[in-house]
């Protein structure tokens, strides 16, 4: 049985055009892996690359995430800013020097503390398999339509455009 509240998926290159456009600004991510207790969610510095279905971040391999991964390598990365984005998808550690340069920023010398030639340091690629996006101003729309719908007079928010949209990011052709 489907849920009604779950949008359709989209493939539509707009949609995902969309997707690049909010989340590409957006300095701070959050990383949700699974733990052995449940959820964990820590920020992450956003890669200021082309998003082509695939996000990238830097990790040490000493650390909770990276164990968390190898054990369970379904992710979820959240972007907030002046729109939001929710993006699901599967980790892979890459072990890639060259991108690792290319990445690299002083920033992340301070933040990991370590160079960017530290083999602790690990790439971690999401491969964004859907996104869920809430573009600017229509947190107000969907707020107003649950108060709405919570005294009965609630309208369907898929005929309100701009709410927000759920893509398919599986099938994006890679850069």
């Amino acid at each position: 049985m489907s849920n009604p509240n779950r949008h359709q998926l989209t493939s539509d290159p707009q949609a995902v055009e969309t997707v690049r456009d909010l989340i590409k600004d957006v300095e701070t991510a959050m990383l949700t892996t699974v733990s052995d207790t449940g959820l964990v969610s820590r920020p992450m510095k956003t890669q200021h690359i082309e998003f082509d279905g695939d996000l990238w971040f830097l990790t040490k391999k000493d650390t909770a995430k990276y164990a968390e991964i190898l054990k369970d390598p379904r992710v979820n990365v959240a972007y907030a800013g002046k729109s939001y984005v929710s993006v699901s998808g599967t980790a892979a550690f890459v072990e890639d020097d060259a991108r690792k340069k290319v990445l690299w920023n002083k920033v992340y010398e301070k933040l990991l503390d370590t160079p960017y030639d530290d083999p602790n340091l690990v790439l971690i690629r999401v491969h964004a398999e859907t996104a869920e996006y809430w573009e600017s101003g229509s947190a107000v729309k969907m707020i107003s339509h649950l108060l709405k719908k919570a005294v009965g007079k609630g309208s369907d928010p898929k005929s309100e455009p701009g709410i927000n949209e759920t893509v398919d990011l599986d099938s994006v052709p890679k850069r």
